[in-house]
């Protein structure tokens, strides 16, 4: 071997070696930092309204942690039904969905008012109440031996009553009508005479247009356009008594939430609520823009509840949640709770935005 070809040789040993201590090392440890999850979602992928919002907080998760913590989305039926992914997150399925809690009135009778109650709380006061009032340290009780941890992460806003075939003049107008009306809403046109049907998403207009149902209620017109629930029903009916607010979650792994460092763990909750605040403003611009449209260019009629089927909702809604209250301790103290807050914050209500929007008109 040549002087020049020993020298290098060993030149070259030498780079490797030191190579060796530095890049070799640091490109692993790299690696391994990032973490991979899986939300599952019960909405059409990219639905307006939830399914956007879905995507939007797997995406700015991910973009938050710079790719430590990558969030991929599955739509419904992808990996689970659109109302099994609270069970795939329980179950380790996935480490994350988005959601709304009103889907698990089985599984706790408490649920649904984590989403809305009938006459019950508008999305501004629902998130005093989960972030000031209580609320969520009760949700978080709630979902504990589930291994979930909820997140507000998402809020539709204002719900519209609901698509009927046919006008709703009387409350003999409800007897033995099939409607998709999930929560708690569904329990009070139970004691209106009407028939409940819990259907999820996916499944609804099909339905209608069938007449597997005569009406359902979704959310609002942004939503419910997307939906195509006008090419089956033209009596798009206000107010939304059953669900005055839209607050979807996302349901986290208690496991995999803890084995995040707490930086990762702050990112998640921040893109929660980040998501949570830009949707209900989204879905206030788009539920205004719809509207306009379903009423000029499909042929919508809008109308309202008459008003002996509002109070007749009203009386109901006092028993059904007299029974919710009675169902456990735990529902006992989420009822309460949320009632307490209503009281708190009405008269606040009444003198700022009730007061101001009778006058703005």
């Amino acid at each position: 071997m040549s002087k020049t070809k020993a020298l290098s040789r060993r030149k070259t040993l030498g780079l490797l070696a030191g190579s060796a201590t530095l890049p070799a090392l640091a490109t692993p440890a790299i690696a391994q930092s990032r973490i991979e999850w899986r939300m599952v979602t019960s909405w059409p992928k990219n639905l307006p309204g939830p399914g956007i919002t879905a995507q939007r907080l797997a995406d700015r998760i991910t973009t938050l942690s710079d790719g430590r913590l990558r969030v991929k989305l599955y739509a419904a039926g992808e990996i689970v039904p659109g109302l099994g992914t609270f069970d795939a997150v329980s179950n380790g399925v996935a480490e994350m969905a988005h959601t709304a809690p009103l889907f698990w009135a089985g599984k706790f009778s408490a649920a649904p008012i984590f989403t809305a109650a009938p006459f019950g709380l508008t999305p501004i006061e629902h998130i005093t109440w989960i972030n000031h009032g209580g609320g969520q340290a009760l949700w978080d009780r709630l979902y504990d031996a589930a291994g979930i941890k909820p997140f507000m992460a998402g809020n539709t806003g204002y719900q519209m009553g609901g698509w009927y075939k046919e006008p709703i003049n009387s409350l003999d107008d409800l007897k033995g009508l099939k409607i998709r009306m999930p929560g708690y809403g569904g329990a009070v046109m139970t004691k209106l005479g009407a028939v409940p049907v819990g259907l999820p998403p996916s499944e609804i207009f099909t339905s209608l247009k069938t007449g597997v149902i005569d009406a359902t209620e979704f959310l609002g017109p942004f939503s419910d356009a997307a939906m195509g629930f006008h090419k089956a029903a033209k009596y798009y009916y206000s107010p939304g008594f059953h669900e005055p607010n839209g607050t979807g979650e996302a349901l986290v792994s208690k496991a995999a939430y803890n084995g995040l460092s707490k930086d990762l763990q702050a990112i998640v909750a921040v893109a929660c609520e980040a998501e949570n605040i830009y949707s209900l403003g989204e879905a206030e611009w788009n539920n205004a823009t719809s509207l306009e449209d379903l009423v000029s260019n499909q042929g919508v009629e809008i109308r309202q509840y008459p008003d002996a089927i509002l109070s007749a909702a009203k009386s109901a809604t006092v028993e059904v949640m007299q029974e919710l209250a009675e169902k456990d301790a735990l529902t006992g103290d989420i009822v309460a709770s949320y009632q307490k807050a209503a009281r708190h914050l009405d008269p606040w209500s009444k003198i700022s935005i009730r007061a101001f929007l009778s006058t703005r008109g």
